[in-house]
């Protein structure tokens, strides 16, 4: 349960970009998706900021997690793959960010840009729940943020692997609630 959020807080998206909503998740992704746009709507109206972030896989830090094994290569990504989904409703004002990585704070300039801002607490939403959204939480975690994970505005493709996140992993680094919820804290 959210009991606060800091008063500078920024929504954090993870992957909601057009070559990944199109998997098939335990959560349906129109449901997800219009989670996400009410958050959206809520940030943009207190005034608060609004992270929108994708993944580039071509470029992926880590693509093989063994270094002996030989390399399958990346498959050509579709030109419209990392473009945000536009029923988020986001702004070009908003602040977009791709990364190569799980988390979104691993060199992308995310984090001097949120302190750039006095950012102190994220809400975050997304998907992959246990792998973009927890990897973003992790590092966040590490770099001090107060964290309030939006339950209803993510989903994962694995059932088992976004029941362990929920239930293990997010309630050790922060808050967790539906959307409405956290936007009733929004000042």
């Amino acid at each position: 349960m959210v009991t606060a959020l800091d008063p500078h807080t920024a929504l954090v998206i993870i992957d909601l970009q057009k070559g990944i909503t199109a998997y098939p998740t335990v959560n349906p992704m129109a449901n997800v998706l219009a989670q996400n746009a009410k958050l959206v709507a809520a940030f943009h109206k207190a005034g608060q900021p609004v992270v929108a972030v994708n993944v580039d896989p071509g470029k992926f830090k880590n693509p093989d997690a063994r270094k002996d094994a030989p390399s399958h290569g990346r498959a050509e990504l579709p030109a419209d793959f990392l473009d945000i989904v536009p029923e988020i409703g986001t702004l070009p004002t908003d602040i977009f960010v791709t990364k190569h990585s799980w988390g979104a704070f691993f060199e992308t300039g995310l984090h001097e840009i949120l302190q750039a801002k006095g950012v102190t607490g994220i809400v975050l939403s997304g998907v992959s729940t246990s792998i973009g959204v927890e990897g973003t939480a992790r590092q966040a975690a590490e770099l001090g943020y107060n964290i309030t994970f939006a339950k209803d505005a993510m989903t994962d493709m694995v059932a088992s692997a976004q029941e362990n996140s929920l239930n293990t992993i997010f309630p050790r680094i922060g808050q967790i609630d539906d959307t409405d919820a956290i936007i009733a804290k929004l000042s």
